[in-house]
């Protein structure tokens, strides 16, 4: 019998059920490959579940807020236990895509133009300052959440509508809207995994075309890319990736417009599901379902 893990999912974020998905797939193949598994929730029996299963490692299946935004990492350091992904600050960081942003334009890595909006200023003023700063088409999403949730893509006319869908975020990320081919490369460790190009049949690659199999996205690997700008994509990827500090496998989603590259943000717990893109790329490389999780558990490890 091999090592205990303990998978925490679900959790109370919009992405609860994703979470779950991801818990059920990971703890499935770690038990049909002889590990002592235990799936529990990230509630307050969480810490009598650890100290009575004593975990080697804590896999956490966890997305969105409180699972991937430093929150339960900050639970999960004072346990002593090694867990996977990214640690507090990383993953604090890469949640806040006004934080993440100021970092790769400090660092030269090419990203939409964007406003940070807190419902300060009045429709006219607003609508003013996009004029000078972007221009529509434009992306509205919230400043920290995943699996594109309440991301929308806005012309002049149904702006106000959209924006109103997103009245309980304290703050929004107002962007340009790059066109071109939307690619992911993923990261684990500090190696380069590989990159998948999507073709959504939607606008764009948003919650319904990454979850619903009846969305039918058109994944193409490998990418259609020449062998310098793959090259480019995955130098970009592990660049981010080191740049915010983290750990474990990293997505990062791309638009490639004009023959540039720019990053719309990293994701520091990406789906693994059956439907997600990191194990499609891991396989497409050779690598199973059971040993890219066993890689994730080797570099839980490194960390302690």
């Amino acid at each position: 019998m091999k090592k205990k893990i303990l998978v925490i999912s679900g959790g109370v974020s919009k992405e609860r059920l994703i979470s779950l998905n991801t818990g059920r797939q990971v703890a499935k193949e770690l038990t049909k490959n002889n590990y002592r598994v235990k799936v529990t929730e990230p509630n307050f029996g969480l810490f009598q579940v650890i100290k009575s299963f004593k975990p080697k490692i804590i896999f956490n299946a966890l997305h969105g807020q409180f699972g991937e935004d430093g929150y339960i990492q900050t639970i999960l350091e004072t346990t002593g236990i090694p867990y996977t992904h990214s640690g507090v600050i990383a993953s604090a960081i890469a949640m806040d895509k006004d934080l993440s942003k100021k970092i790769f334009l400090k660092n030269n890595i090419l990203t939409p133009k964007y406003i940070l909006y807190s419902y300060d200023i009045s429709k006219f003023d607003l609508l003013k300052l996009i004029k000078k700063k972007l221009k529509f088409p434009i992306v509205i999403k919230p400043i920290n959440e995943g699996s594109s949730v309440n991301v929308f893509i806005c012309s002049k006319n149904n702006f106000f509508k959209k924006i109103k869908l997103l009245k309980d975020y304290k703050k929004i990320i107002i962007e340009e809207f790059i066109p071109g081919q939307e690619i992911q490369a993923a990261i684990i460790g500090s190696k380069k995994l590989g990159a998948i190009e999507l073709r959504p049949k939607r606008k764009f690659y948003d919650y319904e075309a990454k979850y619903n199999s009846k969305a039918k996205t058109k994944h193409i690997i490998p990418v259609n890319l020449t062998k310098n700008n793959y090259e480019k994509l995955m130098n970009i990827s592990l660049k981010a990736h080191k740049l915010i500090g983290c750990s474990g496998v990293t997505r990062s989603d791309f638009k490639f417009y004009k023959g540039k590259f720019y990053l719309l943000e990293i994701n520091t717990q990406p789906g693994m599901t059956n439907l997600s893109l990191v194990p499609e790329i891991a396989n497409f490389r050779g690598i199973t379902f059971i040993k890219l999780i066993e890689l994730i558990l080797e570099d839980a490890q490194k960390k302690k």
